[in-house]
């Protein structure tokens, strides 16, 4: 007869490191939406992946220097929720969400604009007008 140690500690382990982080993932980041920011040289392009969703279900907003971006969707009727098939398996939604971006000094707020294309919220963060600066030679008295 040959005795055989079960090691609890490998389970241990695997729990803690595999199966956790995509728990915590499938729970916590379901509404998190991946973003990009471009620098061009008269402004800023700030790109949020949003597939699926209607461009009036969205709202963005600057407050003290802070640019809330949000979505959600608004409810449909019932009527139109009685044609709607029923899914097998539906691993991708289009739940509420809020990301906020901090806006420097550089940004002209007063003229941010945006659009949503193909899946895309593109967001346009102007820089504001710099003062040019002039090469002046300094006389010594």
């Amino acid at each position: 007869m040959t005795l055989v140690k079960n090691n609890h500690l490998n389970f241990l382990i695997d729990e803690l490191f595999n199966q956790a982080p995509l728990k915590f993932r499938e729970a916590h980041l379901n509404n998190y939406v991946p973003a990009n920011i471009l620098e061009h040289e008269h402004s800023y392009e700030l790109i949020i992946n949003a597939p699926g969703r209607q461009k009036e279900d969205f709202s963005l907003e600057v407050n003290n220097g802070i640019l809330l971006v949000a979505y959600a969707p608004k409810n449909q009727s019932t009527e139109a929720q009685s044609t709607v098939p029923k899914y097998i398996r539906k691993e991708f939604g289009t739940q509420a969400f809020k990301r906020s971006f901090t806006l420097d000094d550089k940004i002209d707020t007063d003229n941010i604009g945006a659009r949503y294309e193909n899946g895309l919220l593109l967001i346009q963060l102007p820089k504001k007008e710099t003062q040019k600066v002039s090469n002046k030679p300094i006389t010594i008295q």
